[in-house]
């Protein structure tokens, strides 16, 4: 099973990216995908989270109303929309994906098995 991330980027504060989770090595249909971030010096903190074969989503408070997850049936992808970006949000960003995780632990990373090798975005100001 493998998680590639990419996307990222530097950019402007005000700005957007989008952010790309590819998995493949299994079908990923009852699984749970959701996009974590590490700044430096800081704990992996949760970000975003939808359920493959669901259609809710669930965010971090900060990013709620400005980061948008889902899932691109077509490229088999999901996708992490960034918009009104801040310094803030400067980071490495990580995929992962679990099956086993629930309404209840989505945000935890302890619930999440396999997770992509990050993607660094930089926000300037």
């Amino acid at each position: 099973v493998q998680l590639q991330a990419s996307g990222g980027g530097l950019v402007q504060a005000g700005g957007s990216l989008r952010l790309f989770c590819a998995p493949s090595g299994r079908t990923f249909v009852s699984y749970w995908m959701s996009w974590f971030r590490q700044a430096p010096g800081k704990e992996r903190e949760f970000v975003a989270a939808v359920k493959w074969g669901g259609i809710r989503t669930y965010y971090a408070d900060a990013v709620k109303g400005r980061f948008s997850i889902s899932k691109d049936n077509a490229k088999n992808t999901v996708d992490l929309q960034m918009n009104r970006l801040t310094p803030e949000d400067t980071a490495a960003y990580y995929c992962a994906a679990d099956r086993r995780t629930s309404v209840t632990d989505y945000w935890s990373q302890s619930q999440y098995e396999y997770w992509g090798q990050g993607t660094l975005v930089t926000v300037s100001s």
